[in-house]
């Protein structure tokens, strides 16, 4: 760990990202279906967009003019790798929407000794990692024709992440979240106990499943993959962006009205979850909201509490709902930050048990080299075991960490 004295705990991000090592499939895939599932292809760009919370990428043929860069090819899928993806170690002026290889991107994106390393200079001991080509949480696997495939690929990156990515060489200080087959509730609620047995506390989903054209939550179609993360004590993990449609005003809309809104997905699910009755139907489980930051909840709670009060006849809730919704996100939900001061000046309308930190590497948004400097910023006028909760303590108790903040590795 790096040795500058401060009084600033030790960080556990809950949400950070790996960029997956091009082996990750062909490595762990059936011999039949390597040819057919994802691989990298180096290649020019023909034009990319991101316009109106819409990324548009078009591959150029070898030999064809345009940036080159390393291109996940799988199905009809075409995915560049791009700047976006890790951004860390660059100045946030020189980030631009950009095509880029493996060898123009920071090693710890990748590789876990340079992973530690940068959580070393960061002040961070232990970090959740969210997917990249696979999408937050599986879109990829689920949009595709094969869903035979589509589960062998799940099940390949849920075993490098246990196995490689948190395995031996991590010494406990990457926290694994693993993917689901999104297209079928039986086989998730498989998966996520599959996971389980080996230690694995937290499954990546959706915060808006019917923007996927999958069930909503109100439905009873989830109910065994809720009860597998009942069950088993798995966090329900949703990170923006999740849906596969981040917040946007319009298709013109530049991104940075989208970056600006972020939230919103997250704030919409919240209430579709706190007046889904699903919280009273399995009352061990737990969700969490990856970078979606805190400032927005307390008006929230506020409003859903008005509404089941006062609407809730009407409402289509009071048969499901027996409870102020804020007591329900007092016991179930977490909010996640890395940078939201407002929400801090405001941790009594929250919650300090419902409040977890992140850094966001390797991504244009993170915090890293500096996040314990920001957090000594905007958590400066906190007592130091308030600080110590909201950076460590809450995520030890949500994850299932040791006491030193350690993932214990497959049992």
């Amino acid at each position: 760990m790096d040795t500058h004295e401060s009084t600033f705990p030790l960080i556990i991000s809950v949400d950070d990202h790996t960029v997956e090592p091009a082996t990750v499939w062909q490595d762990r895939l059936p011999e039949k279906y390597r040819g057919a599932g994802p691989r990298i292809v180096r290649a020019p760009v023909k034009e990319m967009t991101f316009l109106g919370g819409r990324f548009k990428p078009v591959m150029g043929a070898p030999g064809d003019d345009g940036p080159v860069g390393d291109w996940w090819v799988y199905e009809d899928l075409r995915r560049p790798l791009t700047r976006l993806d890790t951004a860390v170690g660059y100045d946030r002026d020189e980030i631009r929407l950009e095509v880029i290889t493996y060898e123009q991107m920071r090693p710890g994106s990748y590789d876990v000794p340079a992973r530690l390393a940068d959580m070393d200079v960061n002040h961070v001991q232990s970090a959740v990692c969210f997917p990249t080509f696979p999408r937050f949480c599986g879109q990829t696997f689920t949009e595709a024709k094969d869903h035979e495939l589509g589960l062998l690929c799940v099940r390949a990156y849920n075993d490098w992440m246990v196995e490689e990515w948190c395995g031996p060489e991590a010494q406990g200080r990457l926290i694994p979240l693993t993917l689901i087959p999104l297209w079928d509730p039986e086989l998730a609620a498989a998966e996520v106990r599959r996971n389980a047995a080996r230690g694995v506390r937290a499954v990546a989903f959706s915060e808006i499943p019917p923007y996927l054209g999958l069930p909503s939550i109100h439905t009873d179609d989830w109910d065994p993959f809720l009860a597998a993360c009942d069950e088993t004590g798995t966090v329900v993990a949703m990170h923006i962006g999740s849906s596969s449609r981040m917040p946007s005003t319009s298709a013109d809309a530049p991104p940075a009205v989208g970056s600006t809104i972020t939230f919103a997905n997250c704030c919409f699910s919240m209430v579709d979850w706190l007046m889904s009755g699903k919280f009273e139907q399995f009352p061990n489980l737990k969700v969490m909201y990856a970078e979606g930051q805190i400032g927005w909840i307390p008006y929230i709670l506020e409003r859903a509490d008005v509404v089941w009060e006062e609407n809730r006849g009407w409402g289509g809730v009071a048969d499901k709902v027996h409870r102020p919704p804020s007591e329900l996100f007092a016991e179930h939900v977490y909010g996640c930050f890395f940078d939201d001061a407002f929400g801090l000046r405001n941790l009594d309308a929250i919650g300090l048990d419902n409040v977890l930190y992140e850094t966001d590497y390797p991504h244009s948004d993170s915090t890293w080299p500096k996040s314990r400097e920001v957090g000594e910023a905007q958590m400066g006028h906190l007592d130091p075991e308030v600080v110590e909760r909201i950076v460590r303590r809450n995520a030890i108790e949500l994850l299932g960490l040791t006491d030193d903040g350690l993932w214990d590795g497959p049992r």
